[in-house]
């Protein structure tokens, strides 16, 4: 499963594959999610840290992805105080998707349960039911601690602000924009160098 969620238990993204036919690497080849970024159909994304420009959102992940432009891999064995706190910042926030699923689980005992009897695509529709219902509790029982969830107008901001491309060659340079290993490497230096002036300023 492919998922996206935030701190607040929001689950914004979500893909299913049948047990043992994705895993973590081969999830990315059939992902919608990567697919609308390579035809250029994802939200503009646009900020700076230390100087330098991104145009690309970015996902945390752990250390079995691949080093793509678009996502922020843990640290193994950080050395330093900058990197260990680094670390330690990617981990906590990573367990929102941990924390999200495992209230979604606790919540409807058809996703904690073994599904040998159903097909597919029933798989895909409850999954898809429970999540919608998630999130309609998760609005419902917000609190006041000063977390935005007002999602009504979220839709206008995650479709495509721009027409799709039909050209073969934009589509190969947003492929090999998402692949930038530079560009990864270039981003966690950035982010670990953020964090650290951000908790020192703390």
């Amino acid at each position: 499963m492919e998922a996206v969620a935030s701190r607040d238990l929001w689950i914004w993204h979500a893909f299913f594959g049948l047990l043992g036919s994705h895993n973590d690497i081969n999830v990315l080849q059939h992902s919608p999610l990567f697919a609308r970024l390579a035809e250029g159909q994802a939200p503009q994304v646009n900020y700076e840290i230390n100087g330098h420009n991104y145009t690309m959102g970015y996902y945390l992940a752990d250390r079995i992805y691949p080093s793509w432009a678009t996502f922020v891999k843990t640290i193994s064995e950080p050395q330093g105080n900058k990197k260990k706190h680094f670390a330690q910042q990617q981990e906590a926030a990573r367990k929102d998707v941990e924390r999200a699923f495992g209230v979604l689980q606790a919540r409807f005992a058809i996703v904690r349960g073994p599904a040998r009897f159903w097909y597919a695509h029933q798989l895909k529709e409850i999954m898809i039911a429970c999540i919608i219902l998630h999130n309609m509790i998760v609005e419902d029982e917000k609190d006041d601690e000063g977390l935005d969830y007002n999602y009504d107008d979220e839709g206008e901001r995650v479709t495509p602000l721009h027409t799709p491309i039909d050209e073969m060659q934009d589509f190969i340079q947003n492929h090999h924009n998402i692949r930038n290993r530079q560009t990864h490497s270039q981003l966690q230096e950035d982010l670990v160098d953020h964090l650290w002036q951000f908790h020192g300023r703390n």
